[in-house]
């Protein structure tokens, strides 16, 4: 497949509004569409590279999946295995039965259900789970299990259905997402039914590509841009998302894939060298960012301030860049990649993920191993007969919910603001 820099650019304006929308300011109201845009590049990608193997009859179940488990595992391990220390010394045992199960979930890619069973994505606790965003992760590997399956049944007996097969699943899929929105809204938002379409919408740009002319349109382009753009700006938590109204970012992508080309402003624009370097690091800067930001949340007895937050979001950058370059780089390079052998990574990866399945089962089975707690903590909690969820439960406008952690590492370390905090509570 033809390397096309804007693709990268089209990352970077999928990320970019998801890590600042995390971060908490509020321009970005519609940041979270950032993970529409980025299914609906994920779904382009992969069809074309599954048709172009198709047509040239290199394609392999086994490489494929392979190529994924480059691209995608040893990032997210870096990611995990970071965030254990962290967990360990601030986050209190209920929250970390929690992040124990994560683990469980994430290893088993099933995260969004199990952050649909235990909260919302925009529940006011949600900003203190630090793997939440892997959700999308999970419903990206539900695809990659049963497509390219769909794509070589229907290839081997009816090819000249197989465009036509994908349309009428990407209605279906849209027509149930628009039905759920308003019947199911959370299972809506977190399982791959609903979003199947998104995947699918670049799936058909995929196909489109194949049997026209490649011209660059700059009026459609540009209206792809300024339809992502109008989504970032004026959507919000209220936003049924998805459902038809996700039809302006996805259909706003599709116009980016579609008609972006080097002549174009848009792709002369998304093909800057800022725009292509934060498109090649989006992946590892979406799985730094929201670990990051639950911590700093998790550790502040008031919530970070938006600069605090702003300049963890530009870590999450630079911390994605190292991790492209000396991780995610060195598994799927052509040359000297590590662990080269198919056997080898199939075995590296199995014995990681049993080892995050068997920790996370502890921490579960133990309720979140409450002895690794330094003493004065675990007497706070023993004496407090407030909420172990949310310490502060406040009517008034504004007023957050806070985690136990950031109120018991106060008891411990910084008694004089813990009471002053308390008598005002009172």
């Amino acid at each position: 497949m033809i390397y096309r820099r804007e693709i990268d650019g089209l990352r970077a304006v999928a990320v970019m509004p998801v890590i600042l929308f995390h971060a908490g300011f509020s321009l970005f109201t519609g940041g979270f569409i950032g993970v529409d845009v980025f299914f609906v590049i994920s779904g382009f990608l992969i069809t074309s590279i599954i048709l172009e193997e198709m047509r040239n009859g290199t394609f392999s179940l086994a490489a494929f999946y392979e190529r994924r488990a480059r691209r995608i595992l040893p990032a997210l391990f870096l990611v995990i295995l970071c965030c254990l220390p962290f967990a360990w010394l601030w986050v209190m045992p209920e929250e970390f039965r929690g992040f124990s199960d994560s683990l469980i979930a994430t290893s088993l890619s099933g995260a969004n259900f199990l952050f649909w069973f235990k909260s919302g994505y925009f529940a006011p606790e949600a900003g203190e789970v630090p793997l939440l965003h892997i959700w999308s992760l999970a419903v990206e590997e539900q695809y990659y299990m049963f497509f390219p399956l769909l794509v070589l049944f229907l290839w081997k007996r009816k090819r000249s259905w197989l465009f036509a097969a994908l349309v009428a699943i990407a209605f279906v899929s849209l027509a149930y997402s628009e039905w759920a929105s308003r019947v199911f809204p959370s299972a809506n938002f977190y399982f791959l039914p609903s979003r199947a379409w998104e995947f699918l919408a670049g799936s058909i740009c995929s196909f489109i590509e194949l049997k026209r002319q490649k011209r660059g349109s700059n009026p459609l382009s540009f209206l792809g841009l300024c339809m992502i753009g109008f989504s970032v700006f004026y959507f919000d938590e209220t936003s049924p998302i998805p459902s038809t109204l996700a039809l302006v970012p996805v259909v706003g992508a599709m116009l980016v894939l579609l008609f972006a080309r080097q002549e174009t402003f848009a792709a002369a624009l998304l093909s800057t060298r800022a725009f292509i370097m934060v498109g090649k690091i989006s992946y590892s800067a979406y799985l730094w960012h929201q670990p990051l930001f639950a911590f700093a949340r998790i550790r502040s007895i008031d919530p970070p301030s938006i600069t605090v937050m702003g300049l963890l979001a530009c870590f999450s950058l630079v911390l994605g860049n190292l991790s492209w370059r000396f991780v995610e780089q060195p598994f799927r390079r052509s040359r000297d990649r590590l662990l080269p052998s198919r056997r080898g990574l199939a075995v590296s990866v199995s014995v990681f993920l049993a080892a995050l399945i068997a920790f996370g089962l502890y921490g579960h089975d133990t309720r979140g191993i409450p002895w690794r707690l330094p003493e004065p903590i675990k007497n706070f909690i023993a004496g407090s007969e407030w909420s172990k969820k949310c310490l502060i439960e406040s009517g008034r406008v504004g007023m957050p919910c806070r985690s136990v952690a950031a109120y018991s590492i106060a008891a411990t370390h910084r008694p004089t603001q813990f009471l002053e905090i308390r008598w005002h509570r009172r």
